[in-house]
């Protein structure tokens, strides 16, 4: 599988996402996902699923040196001392004693960036995080982070697939080798009766939603971290790999809307 590399960590491009998954449900499907070959997991302290993919990842006998472990701190824990907090319970649920990137999970206007991020690069310094990053930032305040912070952001996770324009956030992150870390990949199934993608699919004797996974992992700087809790839909997601796309193929997916968003950020903490 192809790798990303970014502020010294090597991230598989293709991961997997756990929001909503939770207890032995969201055990037995990070357990099935390391035993067919992912060494990406996702995570967040919002979850409430951290304990699970913990005792999953004890009880996989991948070494740690093999896995990439990403969390993230909520956005009512931005001050300096809930920030450590948050960290410290993160790692003991994923009973951890590191993890390879920690991330903001939503911006919040009531944050001091120059102190969550002062508080983020001690973490690294301690070698507590391998990075640390990003989610759900705008331009405006990627910015912010890097050229007035400059704080070392490994990546920016946002909704990205194949029916919503992200071309702003790649033309600023991608000049800065900062990769762009996309969830809802896989748009939440609408693909699934999308009759482009469906077409395209059927030429390579391929789902639509493996088309369009595929289209996203092909982009420099850009890694998936589609949700897939049945191992018959994880190793669909892991075949799309091997799909190769032309550019016939992708004209026709650059020619869909672009405009479908899955998380509505009018109702996310970021805009409060």
């Amino acid at each position: 599988m192809d790798h990303l590399k970014t502020q010294g960590i090597s991230t598989p491009k293709l991961g997997l996402g756990t929001f909503r998954m939770q207890g032995d449900a969201c055990r037995a499907a990070v357990e099935s996902a390391l035993s067919i070959g992912y060494r990406h997991i996702d995570t967040a302290e919002m979850y409430a699923n951290e304990e699970a993919i913990g005792a999953a990842i004890a009880a996989s006998g991948v070494s740690r040196g093999e896995l990439h472990v990403t969390t993230k701190v909520w956005h009512e824990n931005l001050s300096s001392d809930a920030i450590r907090r948050a960290f410290e319970a993160s790692l003991r649920k994923l009973r951890l004693d590191h993890v390879d990137l920690y991330l903001v999970h939503w911006p919040s206007k009531a944050a001091n960036w120059g102190a969550v991020f002062e508080t983020l690069m001690t973490l690294k310094e301690e070698g507590r995080t391998r990075a640390i990053g990003v989610a759900n930032f705008t331009t405006a305040l990627l910015k912010v982070a890097v050229e007035e912070i400059k704080a070392p952001i490994a990546c920016n996770q946002v909704e990205y697939h194949a029916m919503l324009d992200q071309s702003k956030v790649l033309a600023y992150l991608q000049p800065r080798s900062i990769p762009l870390v996309a969830y809802c990949p896989l748009a939440q199934g609408r693909f699934a009766s999308d009759p482009v993608l469906a077409d395209i699919g059927a030429r390579h004797n391929a789902t639509a939603a493996q088309v369009a996974l595929k289209w996203l992992l092909d982009q420099d700087g850009v890694a998936a971290i589609p949700k897939a809790s049945r191992r018959e839909s994880q190793q669909a997601n892991l075949d799309a790999l091997k799909i190769t796309l032309d550019d016939a193929d992708r004209e026709k997916i650059a020619a869909l809307a672009k405009d479908r968003r899955c998380v509505n950020p009018g109702f996310a903490p970021a805009w409060d």
